[in-house]
């Protein structure tokens, strides 16, 4: 079964990003197209980009950059969980993404993003340019989020709504197309 990572991008105190992440990590988990694995950008804290050769090169000299290079390189398929910060997505990311090159690559993305009215999909196309520069296919299916206070409960847990869970589903659906077809690019 293709391994899918979950990347929660938000690190701020106070995040929704965590529990969004959680509720849309839970869900692929119900739909059963994959085995699901969860990066937390804020648990795995990577300090800024400290690497002292580029990462097309692959020649990593610190631990955090070994092991996150490994689990990217592990995944068949990404699910970025990104809120919008001014119309863009947020830094913590940007570095996550930066600080390697091709484990990315000939891997489809799916994006959860969330924000007020606009439900972060500027701060999505943003991402989009991005990841179609590392050959990651970033998918037209994703899950988009307004005003995404509404969705969190007294416990701290999203409760989505019908158009949140058929999102996902579709999202996944096609990160799993996706992830065969770009299979054999990857085992080139």
């Amino acid at each position: 079964m293709p391994t899918l990572l979950v990347i929660i991008a938000s690190t701020r105190p106070g995040r929704v990003g965590l529990p969004v992440g959680e509720w849309f990590a839970g869900h692929a988990r119900e739909h059963g197209g994959f085995d699901v694995e969860v990066a937390d950008l804020a648990e795995l804290n990577l300090p800024f980009m400290d690497e002292p050769n580029h990462p097309a090169m692959g020649r990593y000299t610190h631990e955090h950059t070994k092991q996150w290079s490994a689990t990217v390189e592990a995944a068949d398929a990404f699910a970025f969980v990104v809120p919008e910060y001014n119309y863009g997505f947020n830094a913590p990311v940007k570095n996550a993404i930066d600080f390697l090159h091709k484990e990315w690559k000939y891997k489809p993305a799916g994006i959860v993003s969330y924000g007020g009215v606009s439900a972060g999909t500027r701060g999505a196309q943003m991402l989009k340019q991005v990841l179609t520069t590392l050959s990651v296919m970033p998918l037209p299916e994703a899950v988009s989020i307004p005003w995404v206070t509404k969705f969190i409960d007294d416990d701290g847990a999203v409760e989505p709504n019908e158009a949140m869970e058929q999102g996902a589903s579709a999202m996944l659906d096609a990160l799993g197309r996706w992830s065969s077809a770009l299979a054999v690019l990857r085992s080139e």
